[in-house]
């Protein structure tokens, strides 16, 4: 850490599950409770369904919402025909973040071994916003927050971090 001053993030959670409410949704509290506790504000939640164009229309409106600077999904990224959490996330990206895959993989691996060959975690960037899609299990959750997000996600966190770019993530639609 720097002498960097902290800087909160708005951060939405989206659970995808055909089988989950709210009141059960411990992945998606697990996240909110990790959000809070770094520092950062949940801008948003929501639980939808497993249907992709549901997916990414929501991940399209907090994409256009200036209050929300980050969506973390949880649910949807595995092989199954219903898991289309992935797909929908990149019907939305403008660029993906291929290394934040790479990266859970790695972390996974120590956690439970060749079994992590089947996550599809993703991570991108649109509009301005970021998008990262974790599998739907707590702890794949507590994986992606401890391990990535809540470093990658704190402006103090050198020698880079994804807070010092976030004012750049859109520039190319700012140009005339």
């Amino acid at each position: 850490m720097t002498d960097r001053p902290f800087i909160p993030v708005r951060i939405a959670v989206l659970t995808l599950s055909d089988t989950r409410t709210l009141a059960d949704d411990r992945s998606g509290d697990t996240l909110v409770a990790r959000i809070a506790q770094a520092g950062h504000l949940l801008a948003d939640r929501d639980l939808l369904p497993d249907d992709r164009a549901a997916i990414a229309a929501r991940l399209r409106a907090w994409i256009a919402d200036d209050g929300v600077d980050v969506v973390i999904s949880t649910g949807g990224t595995g092989l199954t025909g219903h898991d289309v959490t992935v797909e929908a996330h990149r019907d939305v990206y403008e660029k993906e973040i291929d290394a934040f895959g790479t990266v859970f993989t790695h972390v996974s691996m120590a956690k439970i071994g060749t079994s992590a060959v089947q996550s599809r975690a993703t991570g991108g960037v649109a509009g301005g916003t970021y998008l990262f899609a974790l599998p739907g299990s707590t702890g794949a959750c507590k994986d992606a927050w401890d391990e990535i997000l809540v470093k990658q996600l704190d402006y103090r966190h050198m020698p880079c971090n994804f807070v010092e770019i976030m004012p750049r993530l859109d520039e190319h639609l700012r140009r005339k």
